[in-house]
């Protein structure tokens, strides 16, 4: 295990839904191992409320989480990032800040449901389905035996986590 917890940042474009809870999940299933962050390339300003909500439903804290800009978390004095990973297709086609330290990334792509419309049920079952992604993916990923895997052993798994698209396992 690292000398301090692995920092995770979860990148999207709007940092408003996917990023958001794919931060609060890191949170609760690293169990201290981990510390997640979120940021966006265009942050909306504010939290997706349904992305709240169903956290607060999930029993899940809330406080703190905020949309803001990567530029952030790309500065001097910020944590150092072990891993990135961009959770929506725009962000892992867009030219990604410096992170120093090489952490490690990939893309965990999921479908964006802030952008569906249609009636208050098809949002919440579109956010709950984003949520049962990410939260498979991130128990996955917290369970990895981060310390006996060699980098490149590592970088397969992470990739294989990013095409997992529902109880399967890497």
């Amino acid at each position: 295990m690292a000398d301090h917890p692995y920092n995770v940042l979860f990148l999207c474009t709007g940092n408003s839904a996917r990023s958001i809870l794919a931060e609060t999940l890191i949170n609760h299933w690293g169990r201290g191992r981990f510390q997640g962050f979120s940021a966006g390339s265009h942050p909306k300003g504010e939290v997706h409320p349904i992305a709240l909500e169903l956290l607060k439903h999930m029993r899940l804290p809330t406080a703190g989480l905020r949309s803001k800009s990567w530029d952030e978390l790309a500065t001097p004095g910020a944590a150092p990032l072990d891993f990135v990973f961009t959770v929506c297709d725009n962000a892992a086609g867009e030219v990604c800040p410096y992170w120093p330290g090489q952490p490690m990334t990939a893309h965990w792509g999921v479908p964006d449901p802030a952008a569906v419309e249609g009636t208050d049920t098809e949002k919440w079952l579109a956010f709950r389905e984003t949520f049962r992604l990410l939260d498979n993916r991130i128990k996955i990923f917290t369970s990895l035996p981060l310390g006996s895997l060699d980098r490149i052993k590592l970088q397969e798994r992470l990739d294989a986590l990013g095409k997992t698209r529902s109880n399967e396992t890497t």
